[in-house]
């Protein structure tokens, strides 16, 4: 499977970040220019997780997120439906475990905090995985959601639309190890939802207190939420 659609059935999708998983973490960083570090740091302050707590990180990829999240002293867990991208981060001290995010393996109310950076939108049907995080998470625990958005300035996100996006599957040719995977990706971000829409799907699927928080002039958007 060289790439998946915008209908995002998963299975297409496992096979896709399957294939890219060499290399992933490398191409990862050229393609957003090193900002992906500054933007998991952020994610793991506003996720403000401690010592003695549990935190699943769902889409977790190779746990370069999980091991950000670590460094607070939270009991961490990565979870993702790609095995390959999971056995990428092997030399990644966490727990990893391979979990669909519609059917998450875990009990109801079993984690304190929930976070998922740049897999909310490759989920076919966002507000029913929303409402499965929700069921794991303990009431007052939290959701933290890093992902790509719209920038609110038109002349922004007419650059970001048409140069940025469409040069990205270029970009990172000569990186991956699944070149049309990057222009799924690619057009997987132009299609995503802004930042208030975001926000409505989570609070449709049952959290509270739902805010966002914008990064690199909207380009990224955080969520943050607390399930009643």
């Amino acid at each position: 499977m060289a790439r998946a659609g915008l209908d995002k059935d998963p299975q297409d999708i496992a096979e896709m970040f399957d294939g890219v998983a060499k290399g992933y973490d490398r191409t990862n960083s050229v393609m957003t220019l090193g900002f992906d570090r500054r933007w998991r740091e952020q994610t793991r302050r506003v996720l403000d997780a401690g010592p003695g707590e549990k935190v699943l990180d769902l889409a977790a990829g190779t746990a370069v997120s999980t091991i950000e999240h670590a460094r607070s002293g939270a009991w961490c867990v990565a979870a993702d439906f790609s095995q390959e991208m999971l056995r990428g981060g092997r030399s990644r001290a966490v727990p990893k475990v391979a979990a669909d995010a519609f059917h998450l393996p875990f009990a109801d109310d079993a984690f304190d905090a929930v976070t998922v950076s740049f897999g909310l939108r490759n989920m076919n049907d966002t507000v029913a995985a929303l409402r499965e995080m929700a069921r794991v998470t303990r009431p007052g625990g939290r959701l933290v959601i890093c992902e790509v958005s719209q920038p609110p300035a038109k002349i922004l996100r007419w650059l970001y639309h048409n140069t940025v996006l469409r040069g990205l599957p270029l970009v990172t040719r000569p990186f991956s190890s699944n070149a049309e995977a990057y222009a799924y990706l690619a057009e997987s971000m132009r299609d995503w939802h802004d930042q208030r829409t975001v926000a409505e799907m989570i609070a449709e699927a049952g959290w509270g207190e739902v805010e966002w928080l914008n990064l690199t002039f909207g380009v990224v958007a955080l969520h943050r939420a607390v399930k009643p």
